[in-house]
């Protein structure tokens, strides 16, 4: 059975909502989930898990979140060499750029993409959700 951690900040909850659909997905393949909001996770539990999900909604001029997630990511960074994550969050305008940036961070950290990332615009809708249910699966 795989280990998954599921990591997210949110402020309206359409972040969160995706993380549970991720989460959800994991479990229906098997997976053992954690579900952590960015303050409850930090670099020393990468290694913990077999693949991370993490999720941060775009934030000003699309970028992720840097009170709280922002930090926390950056201090798993070093960790992600060769794991299996996969990237999702919600945006209010622009046009994804902040995750296309994400996407090559954590490439340029050698993490390995284990499926497309799934981003939606405010609140996720059916598609969005079973979107993320299906992310949550690849990472199992």
């Amino acid at each position: 059975m795989s280990k998954v951690a599921v990591v997210y900040w949110s402020s309206t909850g359409n972040t969160e909502a995706m993380a549970n659909a991720v989460a959800e997905g994991a479990q229906e393949k098997g997976a053992e989930v954690s579900v952590f909001t960015a303050t409850e996770f930090d670099g020393s539990k990468v290694n913990d898990f077999d693949a991370i999900a993490f999720g941060c909604p775009a934030m000003g001029a699309e970028t992720l979140e840097d009170s709280e997630f922002e930090p926390v990511f950056n201090e798993c960074e070093p960790n992600l060499n060769g794991k299996k994550i996969a990237l999702f969050g919600s945006y209010g305008w622009g046009d994804g750029e902040w995750m296309r940036n994400w996407e090559e961070t954590c490439q340029n950290d050698g993490a390995v993409l284990a499926v497309e990332s799934v981003i939606c615009q405010e609140a996720p809708d059916d598609e969005a959700t079973e979107n993320c249910k299906n992310l949550g699966a690849s990472l199992a």
